[in-house]
């Protein structure tokens, strides 16, 4: 009697690679494309919270005829309900503010803040580093 050699079911070596290598690939253009659409939303947060944070402080210059001396005093007198966390660092206290200049005619009242920025160096998709956007 014969034996016959039993045909073993399964997966050679080369198969379980090519698979495992097109699956790497794959992850890798995921993983890319997850990063890139992160970034853009981040980015968009970012252009309305400077939206928002200035136009603020627009509308406390046209109410009191002055600019608040701190970000905090936005939410105290009710121009925004909450001071938002910068999207690019994730922390509420890193927003750079920029001072008004001083008024020649009026020399000893106190400059107020006039413009807040992010306090991210890193550069933006539009090759501009995150603390020099305004909007």
């Amino acid at each position: 009697m014969a034996m016959k050699r039993l045909r073993q079911r399964g997966f050679t070596l080369l198969e379980l690679l090519t698979v495992m290598t097109i699956l790497a690939l794959l992850a890798t253009v995921g993983i890319v494309g997850y990063r890139r659409h992160t970034r853009a939303a981040k980015e968009s947060v970012l252009k309305e919270d400077l939206f928002q944070l200035n136009h603020a402080l627009e509308q406390h210059k046209a109410d009191r005829g002055r600019y608040p001396s701190n970000v905090a005093a936005l939410r105290e007198q009710g121009y925004l309900r909450d001071i938002p966390a910068d999207p690019m660092t994730g922390s509420k206290d890193t927003w750079v503010t920029e001072l008004e200049p001083p008024d020649p005619d009026n020399p000893d009242v106190d400059s107020g803040i006039f413009r807040i920025r992010s306090g991210s160096t890193d550069l933006g998709e539009n090759g501009i580093p995150y603390n020099e956007w305004s909007y």
